[in-house]
């Protein structure tokens, strides 16, 4: 009988499992690089309000002023459609790491969403933009807090896709 059977690992050994977990971290990876993309974008725009800021050319002119207006409003109407899914899409990380019960992968996300909810949850009160009002986001102080804290989150974006990457394949070859 073992002359007939096949080369190669024997039944139930030695091939890969796809698991729950698997598919999370599958799927984590494709969202992760769209939020690498997002803070990207992010980082980009607060270096060209940035730029703008700091440009003395036709200050004084008005067609000027209320160009430059039209673009932060432009600008940060575009930062604000982007708030939601970021959040959205980083909740769901956590939730489907507490489902496949990956608690070092949670452990490390929970700092991270805690934020994003005290950040969600303490926008200006007068308004009903989540953040990034285009007459705030000009005061130098709060353009140096949201740039630095796009460069943070493109860092652990950055560190956390390749920890994915990782507990894939390590989930998929240990089972």
């Amino acid at each position: 009988m073992s002359a007939l059977a096949p080369p190669g690992p024997p039944p139930g050994g030695g091939a890969m499992a796809f698991t729950f977990a698997a598919f999370c971290y599958m799927l984590t990876l494709v969202l992760c690089a769209s939020l690498i993309f997002f803070v990207i974008w992010h980082i980009i725009a607060f270096d060209e309000l940035r730029t703008d800021f700091k440009n003395p050319i036709d200050q004084g002119n008005p067609a000027r002023a209320r160009e430059r207006l039209k673009n932060i409003e432009r600008i940060c109407c575009l930062l604000r459609k982007l708030v939601v899914p970021e959040y959205s899409i980083h909740g769901l990380f956590c939730l489907m790491f507490l489902c496949a019960a990956e608690w070092v992968t949670l452990g490390l996300n929970i700092p991270l969403l805690f934020y994003h909810l005290w950040r969600y949850f303490h926008r200006p009160a007068d308004g009903s933009e989540v953040m990034y009002d285009a007459v705030s986001i000009m005061n130098a102080d709060i353009l140096n807090y949201c740039q630095k804290e796009s460069w943070c989150k493109l860092a652990f974006y950055l560190l956390s896709f390749f920890y994915y990457l990782y507990s894939m394949v390590y989930t998929l070859v240990s089972f």
